[in-house]
């Protein structure tokens, strides 16, 4: 079985991200309470990993690392993946700056 790290992030009292990594679920119980496991992902790397209490997730992230979130650092990460993006512009050029020459 490959190495898996199990990463939780929630938003500390003073508002900053915290991402916390865990060696493996056992560690993760130690503060959480499982609920259930997750059966229906269509990422298999994630299916059969436990749902916590309180957390989003599990939420694949990089090959070997798995994503846990609290419901409001969630929130936040959504809208702000979900909002648009300000569109590439290119500098103007002028038209008609060249002028047609005459035979």
């Amino acid at each position: 079985m490959k190495k898996q790290t199990i990463r939780v992030v929630t938003r500390g009292t003073d508002g900053q991200i915290r991402i916390r990594d865990y060696d493996s679920p056992e560690d993760l119980l130690k503060r959480h309470s499982q609920i259930g496991i997750d059966d229906c992902c269509t990422d298999l790397t994630v299916r059969g990993l436990p749902v916590f209490r309180g957390l989003i997730g599990p939420i694949p992230e990089a090959p070997g690392v798995v994503r846990y979130e609290s419901p409001e650092v969630f929130e936040t990460l959504t809208k702000e993946w979900s909002s648009p993006k300000p569109g590439r512009t290119r500098p103007r050029t002028q038209r008609g700056s060249r002028q047609s020459q005459t035979l």
